[in-house]
Parts: structure tokens; sequence; C-alpha cells
């Protein structure tokens, strides 16, 4: 056992060895001593969680002598023959499968002849499959019945990652237990815990960082520990924080959030020498970005949750940063800067040069601050001045547009992120404030400022039900815009300087103004037909037909 690797060394050999998953061992410990256990048992949960770990444990568990024998004692590393031999895989009745391997049925097959035969000197002969989400689906159809119906000595055990895989009929034959992830506090103690015994020299910030890369899986963690006291072995030096760092090619958080001051600061060049120094340290730029996202949280978690107090993942000294400069960012930029670290991380699949496209992106981000033009429209600490400049002329989203620096928004067309509507509270006298008291007035309106498409919607597209100041109700066809409502709450907006209520009515007997007009002028037609001038002109010109009826001006 000395010469092996930590992540086997330290494999839980009992219930109260596995970390994280307590609810699940208490659960399974009360159905073995009530005898009450299932046909067959289904563990789902990330890599490292323990899935396989507690499929023997639950064979050793079914199978222990001390089961029949009550004088017989098996825990504290003195186990009986049976738990040994499970614990160290060549008991004749557990049969373990790794199902990425033998995925077909004709394995399957040999599985369900051999499952006819009694167990040879265990009470249960198990079968533990791995991976079960990787059988055919021939496979899966062959191990339904037997699933179901298994001889009275006979259990499943079925362990996976992909649990959505797995069919439906399969899911409904199995007791299902998801092993949680592990948190961080848990794996740092227990990563202490390892390394105490092993009399590795490594800083609680170095084991809190292994702890918290390894995302909730215990076997990651306790991969990263013995990869890190390797280097410890050979010079007898401890390993602090920065060495796991350099090792895992993450980058320094306090470097990331002094960067991101200087990025909200606009200083495009000293963010850069941040970067340019994060590469010298060997950074991973899928981590590098990653770690990005992370800052982006918690920036928006200050921003909207108050003061960061008490976390595992960020020492005070980053939540102090946190604090002091979170004043500089607000929601928008955010949801901005997140879609964008977003899109970096995919084009960096296609791009060769991983150091390019970090600078450029880190340019991108300084430039993307500017953006917020609306913002600083709606802030009601704006100068007269300021609302002079940008409210004295008719706003649109024309004018939005030319006052928007490096024209930014349209490499981010599809995240929808900036605030289109520029007026918010505006009470400004050089705003021209339009009446519109009819739904007349409205299409006259759009015509008159050349909306074209709002125009053609609200006359052919829209039926309306109700029309009052300030709001209107509307049921509409199939044809209609999908960005009308917006496009119409905007527009009245700009031309009456008042938020409207557009409502959506289920009323199926309303009318479009063109459908109207149709049936005005059908009834016209009507009327003139069966007038006496009518039959009058029929006469003299037989040939001659109706087109259109017109009043004279």
């Amino acid at each position: 056992m000395t010469n092996k690797i930590l992540a086997l060394k330290y494999r839980p050999q009992e219930f109260k060895d596995l970390i994280g998953q307590e609810a699940m061992s208490q659960t399974i410990t009360n159905a073995i001593k009530l005898n009450k256990t299932p046909n067959a048992y289904l563990l789902t949960g990330i890599r490292g969680v323990g899935k396989t770990t507690t499929a023997r444990l639950i064979a050793k568990a079914l199978n222990c002598e001390t089961n029949d024998d009550k004088n017989k004692k098996c825990s504290n590393g003195n186990f009986c023959t049976t738990c040994q031999e499970i614990a160290n895989s060549n008991h004749i009745d557990i049969l373990e499968m790794d199902a990425a391997s033998k995925t077909g049925i004709d394995d399957v097959r040999e599985l369900i002849e051999n499952s006819k035969y009694s167990p040879s000197s265990a009470k249960f002969k198990i079968f533990i499959i791995d991976e079960v989400h990787m059988l055919s689906k021939q496979a899966f159809n062959g191990l339904l019945k037997t699933l179901e119906e298994p001889p009275p000595r006979l259990k499943f055990i079925l362990a996976t990652t992909e649990v959505r895989k797995i069919p439906v009929t399969i899911l409904s034959r199995c007791q299902r237990f998801d092993l949680k992830r592990v948190s961080v506090e848990q794996l740092f103690l227990h990563l202490k815990n390892i390394a105490t015994k092993e009399n590795g020299k490594i800083s609680d910030e170095a084991i809190r960082l292994i702890a918290k890369t390894s995302e909730g899986s215990v076997r990651d963690s306790i991969s990263l520990l013995d990869r890190a006291l390797l280097s410890q072995t050979i010079d007898n030096n401890p390993i602090e924080e920065q060495q796991v760092r350099e090792m895992l090619g993450l980058a320094d958080k306090t470097k990331v959030i002094s960067m991101f001051k200087e990025i909200l600061s606009g200083n495009e060049k000293n963010a850069l020498e941040y970067l340019k120094d994060l590469i010298r340290d060997g950074i991973d730029a899928k981590n590098f970005l990653n770690d990005i996202l992370e800052v982006l949280y918690l920036f928006s978690r200050r921003i909207n949750l108050g003061p960061i107090e008490k976390d595992m993942s960020i020492s005070e000294t980053e939540a102090q940063m946190i604090e002091k400069y979170s004043s500089n960012i607000d929601m928008q930029d955010i949801g901005l800067f997140w879609q964008l670290t977003i899109k970096t991380i995919d084009d960096l699949k296609v791009i060769g040069n991983e150091n390019l496209t970090l600078e450029m992106f880190i340019m991108q981000l300084v430039h993307l601050k500017n953006i917020d033009v609306p913002k600083e429209m709606n802030s009601e600490t704006d100068t007269t001045n300021q609302q002079e400049n940008l409210l004295g002329k008719k706003i649109d989203e024309k004018t939005l547009e030319k006052n928007l620096p490096n024209k930014i928004k349209n490499q981010l067309k599809s995240t929808n992120q900036i605030k289109t509507s520029p007026i918010k509270n505006v009470t400004n006298d050089k705003i021209s404030k339009i009446e519109i008291t009819s739904f007349q007035d409205l299409i006259n309106q759009a015509n008159k400022e050349k909306e074209i498409e709002l125009k053609y919607d609200l006359e052919r597209n829209v039926r309306l039900v109700s029309f009052n100041k300030g709001k209107i109700d509307i049921s509409f066809n199939e044809k209609l815009n999908k960005n009308f409502i917006k496009n119409l709450s905007e527009k009245l907006l700009n031309w009456t300087g008042e938020r409207w209520i557009i409502s959506l009515s289920k009323n199926t007997d309303a009318k479009s103004v063109y459908e109207k007009n149709l049936e005005s002028k059908s009834d016209q037609f009507k009327e003139f037909k069966d007038s006496k001038i009518s039959k009058e002109i029929e006469k003299a010109f037989p040939d001659a037909k109706l087109i259109d009826i017109r009043e004279e001006e």
C-alpha cells in the first residue's frame, strides 16, 4: 500500500470513510440492516465522488461475514476474508464489468447466463456495471427482464456519470442514489488529513486551492495533492499556493482583480501589462477565462447581495478588492463582459495563438466598458448641458447608435444587453410631445414618421380590441412581426414622452383596419349597385364594371 498512488491508498473501505455522502450512506446501511434491499441500485454523479467505491461498499455490506456471526468484528482495518477479497477485486461472486468496453448484447447475454447460477461462497452474487450509459440499446433491452425479476441471490449495482442517457425503463427498475459534489470545506479537511499522514509539508492556502480546483471531485483533489507532494519529496521544501498555481496553470486572482481595475478605469496599457505578467507565470488560457467568469460572478454577487463575508473561494484581501472596485461596474457591464468571455472561450477552439486571443479580449473589454451611453443619459446626476445635447433632438435608435463609441454593439448583437430605451422619467420641455387619442392617430403618426413596417402591422396584422390613453388592447394574426410590441412601445415613448401598456387579448371577433376597410368598401359597392343610378348606368352601358367608389373632395 505504501507505493500506491494516494487516490487508491486512501480509498474508503467503510461507509463512515465516505465523505460528503452521509445521507446516502445512512439510507443504504439502514436498508441492509432491515433486509429491505432493492434488486438493483443506480449510482449517479460526476467523476471522482465515489460511485465505484460505494458499489464495492454495498457489496461488502451485503456479504460481510458479520451479518451471520455477530461475534465477529469487521472494521477499523480488521476486515473479514470476504470484505478483503471484495476490496482487492478478486472475489468470485462479485463481478465488475466495464460497460465502456463491453457494450453489446452478446456481453449482456453472457452476464445473464452467469446470473442463473447461485453464489459459490458469498450470500449474494453481485454484478457491478460501471459507466452503464455506454451500453447499446439492444443491451439495455436484454437487461430489462433480469433487472426487474432477478434470481433471489442476485443484485445489480449500476454506476454512471450520464444518467440522462439511460432509458427510462431501466431507471424505473432501479433504486437511484445521486452522489453530490463534495464541498470545498470537506475536501480541505480531508486533504489536510491525508497530507498529515503522508508527512507532506504543504500550506493551508495551497490545500484550499487544490480543493477548490477539483470542483467537488474527491479523486481529482487527492490526485492533485499527490502531484503537489511529489515536488516536496525531492527538495523537502514546503509547498506554497504560488507553486500550486504554477503547477495547475492558474492565474493569481489578486492579479486578475487588479487587471479588472485597470479595465474598468479604461487603462488599456496597464491592463495588458497585467495580462503579459500572467502569461509569463504560465497561465492556461481557458483557466484564465474561467477565472474572469468567476471574478464577474463575485462582482455581481457584491452588487446584488452586499459585502462578501467568510467565503472559502476567496481570501480576505480579494474580498476587499471586490468591495473597492465594484462601485465602478454595474450589472449591464457584467452581462456584456460575461457574453464576450464565453464567446472568447469558443474562439480558442479556432484561433491558434492563445496569447493573441487573450490580448484582443482585454482590449475589447476596455472599449466595451465605454458603451454605456444610455446609462449616462438616464443618470439623475447628468448636467443640464448633457441633457440638452442628448435629449434636445428626437431620440430614436439611429440617434442612439450615433452616440455609441466604437460601434461595439455590432459585435454582440446576440447578447441584447444594451439598453435601447434611452428616455426614462424624462420631462425635458425641448422634446416635442404628440397627442395620440385614437388608433387612427397612431397609424397616421407611423406614416408621418415613415415607419412603414409598423404602419403595415397596425393596419393588416393587428386587431384593435380597445384603445385608451396609455393603454392599447389588441389581438393579432400569425403574420405579426415578432418585435412588434417592443417597437411600438419604443415609438410611443419617443412620440408621446409617456410609457404605454400594450396588452394582448384573446378576443377573436375583433378585426384589423384593413379588414374593416374591405368590409366597408364591400357595403358601399352593394349599396351603390342597389341604387337607381347604378341600374340606369348598367342599362345604358351593359359592359361597364364597377371598379371603385370615391367621394368628391
